[in-house]
């Protein structure tokens, strides 16, 4: 059977991009049958990744068959992938984010879970020599997941690794490493053509602290004028799409790349309790900034408190 390879759902360039990589290297270099799957439509950074290198989209999953062979990409968290996948053979997990528990293997193996800004920097120490097999379009999406997880080296989360493995990257390719950022940031900062629901959902995880669940929105931009000219109706759509998730509250951060920093937006008492304990912010309207916050990862979820 073919090993379909996936991230989570609301997949953004990591999520799309290192299945698309690891799909590679089981077929060309370890001959296992091999293809990259969605768990979702991918975000719009990704969709402009997609194009940039000639890459036809994944077809989109719901769901996986009893037994099917999977390898799990940038997530190890149940609540992120398909309601079945505790039926599927999962082979292998690759990952950079904390260990959640849940997930349940058919037998002994193969994880790799490390503390790097991107999964995508992980496959290449994993794949080793036979990177060098790589074509450009392989490479192209392996340099975009990089420089999107780290925010071209802007967010905390990056190594000096992941840094060099870029590096070598762009240079491989003939990329100048900001202009190409510069494109990508505009991609993922065009998101007019989305509903506000849908903005909500984009990049966010679940997560619940002392029994309250949050979804943790995250909407990194170069433009965050246009997010937050659109605050009241996102504010408006908040309890809506908390409510159809199964969540307490929406939590929205729009990160500005180029200013490093977070704006939260505050719809209500809750929200501004969770800013004040988790931030150490003042809050004394609908939205604070969070100067210096720009990874969900290691700056936000970790400091959650209500």
């Amino acid at each position: 059977m073919t090993t379909q390879v996936f991230g989570h759902k609301s997949p953004d360039t990591d999520s799309t991009g290192s299945p698309i990589i690891w799909a590679w290297y089981l077929n060309e270099v370890k001959g296992t049958a091999a293809k990259p799957v969605l768990l979702g439509e991918p975000n719009t950074e990704a969709a402009f990744m997609l194009e940039r290198w000639g890459f036809e989209k994944p077809e989109i999953i719901t769901d996986v068959a009893e037994g099917a062979p999977v390898v799990i990409v940038d997530t190890n968290n149940p609540a992120e992938l398909p309601a079945s996948i505790n039926a599927a053979d999962i082979t292998a997990i690759i990952d950079h984010h904390k260990l959640v528990g849940g997930l349940e293997t058919k037998g002994p193996i193969d994880i790799t879970v490390r503390p790097l800004a991107c999964t995508a920097t992980i496959m290449l120490d994993l794949i080793g020599d036979d990177a060098a097999k790589m074509p450009e379009a392989v490479k192209g999406a392996a340099l975009t997941c990089i420089l999107s997880d780290t925010l071209e080296f802007r967010s905390p989360t990056t190594t000096p690794h992941d840094k060099a493995v870029a590096e070598k990257l762009a240079a491989d390719l003939g990329i100048d490493i900001p202009s190409y950022a510069a494109e990508m940031f505009a991609a993922k900062s065009d998101v007019s053509e989305f509903s506000d629901a849908e903005l909500l959902r984009m990049d966010s995880k679940e997560y619940e602290v002392d029994g309250t669940k949050f979804r943790v929105s995250v909407l990194e931009t170069t433009a965050p004028g246009v997010i937050l000219d659109r605050k009241a109706s996102l504010v408006e759509s908040m309890s809506a799409v908390a409510a159809e998730d199964g969540v307490d509250q929406v939590l929205l951060f729009v990160i500005d790349i180029l200013k490093e920093e977070a704006t939260l937006f505050v719809p209500n008492d809750l929200v501004k309790g969770v800013a004040e304990k988790s931030f150490d912010a003042t809050v004394s309207g609908d939205t604070v900034v969070l100067p210096g916050v720009m990874s969900r990862k290691k700056q936000i979820i970790p400091s959650l408190k209500v």
